[in-house]
């Protein structure tokens, strides 16, 4: 099969589910067109034509995909559409959200390629999995992405085995985390951390304030605040940080499901 388009539909808060993104997308030829989740509402019904290519990559919040994201996912729909279905997780586990993500896609009309689920730094603790995905894992994406490549030219004259990929039904409960970032006195109120924030828990015309019923810990405003104001600040964040460290320091590798 010969794509016209790659739909790359991510929701990436600091940046890394994006950068695995970019990476798969590389193998691929044709227009390459963007549903960025953090801003695109979608939430009308978006069909994806059959000779596109999606690549769907979603972040693990507590092991599954952040509640907003099946949501919005709801209203993405296909037409025999191949796809891609990747989960990023910061080196502790994914649990059931691979198989949530696979799950919505098939019943949305799209037909999996392949799943994988690939190693990014820890949003909540960037000293776990610190600067993944690395060269070591770019190159595992860039071979997933050359087989994807593969099966797609021989769809749809041949026909796709299903996709076993690991998680458990019922899937395991959604939390939103506890620790929630902060503002500190360097913040100049610039206001960068309201345009970014997912579900608009940051008043514009005042970012030191925070709706906290609102706020699902994503940590988009972490990554793009220019003074370091917005961060966990709270007394416990170090003991939390150094023991999630202790207990999650085995390098785990990219998983992949063909």
């Amino acid at each position: 099969m010969q794509t016209d388009s790659i739909e790359q539909i991510y929701f990436s808060p600091s940046g890394t589910t994006k950068a695995v993104v970019d990476e798969l997308s590389k193998a691929f030829f044709g227009q390459k067109n963007e549903f960025n989740l953090m801003w695109d509402p979608l939430d009308e019904e978006t069909v994806i034509p059959s000779n596109t290519l999606a690549i769907v990559a979603m972040p693990v919040f507590s092991g599954r995909i952040p509640d907003l994201c099946a949501q919005k996912l709801a209203h993405l729909k296909g037409k025999n559409t191949p796809a891609i279905a990747v989960v990023t997780y910061g080196n502790e586990e994914y649990d059931d959200a691979l198989l949530e993500l696979k799950t919505i896609l098939e019943g949305n009309g799209f037909v999996l390629l392949a799943a994988g689920a690939v190693v990014t730094q820890h949003s909540m603790f960037p000293i776990v999995g610190t600067d993944r995905p690395d060269t070591q894992d770019k190159r595992a994406l860039t071979t997933f992405a050359r087989q994807c490549s593969q099966k797609l030219r021989a769809f749809p004259e041949k026909p796709l085995p299903a996709i076993e990929v690991k998680g458990n039904f019922p899937y395991r409960e959604y939390e939103i985390p506890t620790l929630k970032p902060t503002v500190n006195d360097n913040c100049t109120l610039c206001g960068i951390c309201a345009s970014v924030c997912p579900v608009a828990a940051i008043p514009p015309d005042n970012p030191k304030t925070k709706d906290y019923d609102l706020c699902i810990g994503c940590t988009a405003c972490i990554a793009v605040c220019p003074e370091k104001a917005q961060g966990f600040h709270m007394p416990e964040y170090t003991e939390f940080s150094t023991k999630f460290a202790e207990m999650n320091s085995e390098r785990k590798e990219p998983e992949f499901f063909m």
